[in-house]
């Protein structure tokens, strides 16, 4: 599973992170690959947003080890889930889509959830404050867990196989 953002410095390394520690606090991680990338160039390379590292240390979460990359078309194919954060990112992912099975693998974060589906985008928190980094990392930590939720059974199943 690939969680997409614009610059993969702020939102999509949260739900990333966010992601993977579920994974393994349900002992599941060895089963579950989680990445994250942008849809631009602007930051590949660089460690995420210094306000995305605090929101995530505050709330018990190590951010430091991110870098930040682009999202390539041809990963599609050896990827299950590919989330994007915003309507905006769900566009262009589904613009780079060559194999139309691969189109069926595109979600919105919140539309896992079923309390945020309607909010549909995860704002930007990028020109803001660190208290908006910190209501991101939450709507992302509420909507990972309900991803979390409905895809737990399969791959717990495919743990047992």
């Amino acid at each position: 599973m690939c969680f997409v953002c614009a610059g993969n410095i702020c939102r999509s390394p949260m739900a990333e992170i966010v992601f993977a520690s579920l994974a393994e606090r349900a002992g599941l991680s060895a089963h579950v690959s989680v990445a994250s990338a942008g849809t631009g160039d602007w930051h590949v390379g660089e460690q995420a947003d210094r306000r995305t590292i605090a929101a995530l240390r505050r709330r018990g979460y190590d951010g430091t080890a991110h870098r930040a990359r682009q999202f390539e078309a041809e990963w599609f194919g050896g990827l299950d889930l590919v989330v994007a954060l915003d309507r905006s990112h769900e566009r262009i992912l589904r613009s780079w889509v060559t194999a139309e099975e691969d189109r069926g693998k595109i979600g919105l974060l919140l539309g896992f959830d079923s309390a945020q589906e309607r909010i549909g985008d995860v704002p930007d928190p990028y020109y803001s404050d660190d208290r908006t980094f910190d209501e991101v990392l939450g709507m992302i930590e509420r909507a990972c867990v309900a991803l979390f939720r409905q895809l737990q059974p399969a791959v717990r199943q495919g743990a047992t196989q």
